[in-house]
């Protein structure tokens, strides 16, 4: 087998197997949302999982997988608001060499969340090394609106502002490229309890920024859909398809991606 053909390999290996985030840059906090339970004031849910693969065509060009992932929620209700915190890892090794490094921090407070009309405040430091993006920060805040409240359906609807600071490394030239911009932030997100074991949400978030540099604004468009099948008290099934499209990059790189989830998860 020759090298390009183990490249080739290499590249599929971690497509098919790594369950790993090849995240947009916009944390989709709606599907972390927890509904309260009676008498309970702190709720928390983790998700961890593990690969490891060693196999090869030829015996002198082995392949080594070795990948971890993990992802809280912690979410606290106070009488008149609502308070979490959220953090994920995902880690991707071939061989000796990493492949993908991605995680988050996420800090929320949502104020007067009962109400319909309240306000969130938020700050988040994130990085991405397989995309040359380290670190990520960013501090906002916004209204949130319901718009639809049924037994079964919820509609809201977000507008906001925040502040992001990036650190990019040029893929080609590899020197450093920072950028900070102000930026409109809006969302608007769906979630419907088909029954007591199934339960569907989506949100879609388009973010703007003028950028004095080129002088043109940097838009952002990013979609997020979760499908849950609940096992049992603890267990539930998870399916989750995240996309992120920027019509002007920082630094040349794919402006569309996407991933596609599928897992267990346990609550307590």
């Amino acid at each position: 087998m020759g090298a390009k053909s183990i490249s080739v390999l290499t590249v599929l290996l971690a497509v098919l197997i790594a369950s790993t985030e090849i995240s947009a840059q916009i944390l989709n906090i709606e599907r972390y949302r927890l509904e309260q339970e009676e008498e309970k004031n702190f709720l928390m849910k983790a998700t961890m999982g593990l690969s490891i693969y060693n196999r090869s065509a030829a015996e002198d060009s082995p392949v080594d997988l070795f990948g971890y992932n993990g992802r809280i929620n912690a979410i606290y209700f106070s009488e008149n608001h609502t308070y979490t915190a959220i953090g994920q890892i995902d880690y991707l090794k071939i061989n000796e060499n990493p492949f993908l490094n991605f995680g988050y921090v996420h800090i929320r407070g949502h104020f007067f969340s009962h109400n319909n009309s309240s306000f969130e405040a938020f700050t988040q430091a994130s990085y991405d090394n397989f995309r040359g993006l380290d670190p990520r920060i960013l501090l906002g805040g916004g209204l949130r609106q319901k718009v639809l409240s049924t037994d079964r359906a919820l509609i809201y609807a977000g507008l906001g502002i925040l502040y992001e600071w990036e650190r990019w490394k040029h893929p080609q030239e590899k020197n450093i490229v920072e950028t900070n911009l102000f930026k409109s932030t809006n969302y608007l997100s769906y979630r419907l309890s088909v029954n007591e074991f199934l339960d569907f949400n989506a949100i879609a978030y388009f973010q703007t920024g003028y950028d004095s540099e080129i002088k043109k604004l940097r838009n952002r468009l990013s979609g997020n859909f979760n499908l849950n099948s609940k096992i049992s008290d603890r267990f539930s099934f998870t399916n989750t398809f995240d996309f992120s499209y920027d019509q002007r990059p920082i630094v040349p790189i794919t402006k569309f991606i996407f991933n596609f989830r599928t897992g267990i998860s346990y609550s307590w």
